[in-house]
């Protein structure tokens, strides 16, 4: 058996990988952010650890809110469940390198009429009968293996493209907990903006009822017609009733919001607050350093890998495949000495299978998966450049937005002047009610304004984070030696726990 062995080891060393080895393709980088020349953010954040990137806008409500998605989001969850199934799955491509071994046991008894005459195969031997018949019984035990030799690397280049793929999930499990995450801070703040307008619209009503109170009296003094006490009435009412409708979107912000840490709606209640006068801006490295820092970029490259090593599956499936096979047991008609020299029974052979006609089919595979690789290339820059277009889109709305808050706080406070002086020239019997009426309606306006201006600030600080990565790094992925079936490890860096149950 010494030269059948040294031949399987010298075909082992000499075994190669068939097929491209994997260079990752260049992106499209620019060399700086065009939004970003010549503005500096009011209140930057650049934190060292962005792992809890909320922290920037220091609210401890938000804080505790977003901890939950780690616990309850179950699209997270779903997430980390294709995770380790993708470990499982590489689990299953590296159990192919080893010899697959089985042991059977075969306990056979067999009878002939003595009037017949013939051939009995019992298990391993032959019998043969004669006029007095045949009985008899027959034991066997055996050992049975065989092993696929993976001489071109297929099978190596399969567990290749399996392990970018598991890699490839574990971005999935980032990006889906970036994207959960985001939109929580993005529902929190337009909450807040609803708060604060609700505000806004708390201190006209007060304003117009101290209005109508006012032509009231003018009225019944008579100094003014009834028209203008049922303007004032009107318009009152009119902001009363903006009011109330501004607590269906809280209420529906607030629903997502509990949707989003795992909640059904009824067991969740945020009390009232505003929105932040500060707006925190986590500001971006160079535009290289974006390839690692967004998941989805990460997981579109962990693709590509994946499709190049498919390519050398594909073009291996051209040569022949060898298998060795054998078995070792024991057979004997009586079970007390089953297991002895004499009874011994072996085998050990050598098998290959060469394609040689196919239709074509195998170079169409192979020119399959090229393309899919090509597709995946393509895919990879057009999420690069989606992603740069996201960070420069964020940077000119912050930018922008800062400046026409500033000028929306301007005319926020000449309208309140516009309509303390009308409203002293109405008693002074100076003006008509039309033009108090007037001044308060731009007075409402330019505040409700002011409020959508600091809200979309608001949420475009939080899309900039996501637009940047948030807190994460490409360095966190599964490193290749760590990827194995998930029994045995779950990174805790991915998922927070070496638990796979909670």
């Amino acid at each position: 058996m010494r030269a059948p062995l040294m031949l399987v080891a010298t075909m082992l060393l000499a075994g190669c990988m068939i097929g491209p080895d994997y260079k990752r393709p260049t992106a499209p980088i620019a060399v700086s952010y065009k939004e970003l020349a010549g503005w500096e953010p009011a209140a930057p954040q650049d934190a060292r650890d962005r792992g809890s990137w909320w922290s920037i806008y220091h609210d401890p409500l938000l804080d505790q809110l977003e901890r939950q998605i780690d616990i309850s989001n179950y699209t997270l969850k779903q997430a980390e469940a294709n995770y380790r199934n993708a470990q499982a799955i590489v689990q299953e491509a590296q159990a192919q390198l080893f010899p697959v071994l089985s042991g059977t046991g075969n306990f056979q008894r067999t009878g002939i009429g003595g009037g017949s005459h013939g051939i009995v195969s019992t298990g391993n031997s032959v019998a043969v009968s004669g006029s007095s018949g045949f009985v008899g019984n027959q034991y066997t035990l055996e050992g049975i293996g065989s092993w696929d030799l993976d001489v071109w690397g297929e099978i190596r280049r399969q567990i290749a493209s399996d392990v970018d793929l598991a890699q490839y999930s574990a971005a999935e499990v980032a990006d889906a907990r970036l994207s959960a995450q985001a939109a929580l801070a993005t529902d929190y703040f337009n909450l807040r903006a609803q708060d604060s307008l609700a505000s806004v619209l708390e201190s006209n009503v007060k304003q117009f009822a101290d209005a109508l109170r006012i032509t009231q009296n003018e009225y019944h003094a008579g100094y003014v017609a009834r028209g203008d006490v049922l303007t004032a009435q009107t318009e009152l009412q009119t902001t009363q009733a903006q009011l109330t409708a501004v607590g269906v979107a809280r209420a529906q912000y607030e629903h997502a919001i509990a949707v989003l840490i795992g909640k059904p709606p009824a067991e969740l209640s945020i009390g009232p607050g505003a929105l932040p006068n500060d707006v925190p801006v986590m500001p971006p490295s160079l535009p290289a350093t974006l390839l690692q820092r967004r998941p989805d970029i990460a997981a579109a490259e962990r693709q590509m890998a994946a499709e190049n090593e498919l390519i050398g599956v594909a073009i291996a499936a051209f040569f022949p495949q060898v298998n060795l096979s054998g078995f070792y047991g024991y057979t004997s008609p009586l079970v007390g000495n089953l297991i002895s020299l004499p009874n011994r029974i072996w085998a050990l052979g050598a098998a290959f299978n060469a394609p040689i006609f196919e239709g074509g089919a195998q170079i169409a595979a192979v020119v399959a998966a090229r393309a899919n690789y090509d597709a995946a290339v393509a895919n990879y820059r057009q999420t690069v450049l989606t992603a740069f277009q996201q960070v420069e889109d964020e940077l000119a709305a912050l930018r922008i937005l800062a400046e026409e808050k500033r000028q929306q706080d301007i005319a926020v406070k000449s309208a309140q002047d516009n309509v303390a002086f009308a409203l002293n020239e109405y008693k002074a019997g100076t003006v008509i009610y039309t033009t108090v009426l007037t001044d308060q309606e731009l007075e409402l306006s330019d505040e409700i304004t002011d409020v959508t201006v600091q809200q979309s600030r608001m949420v475009a600080s939080v899309a900039l984070v996501e637009a940047l990565g948030g807190g994460w790094r490409s360095d966190e992925l599964p490193a290749t030696g760590t990827i194995r079936s998930p029994d045995f490890y779950l990174p805790a860096n991915v998922f927070g726990t070496k638990s796979a149950g909670n």
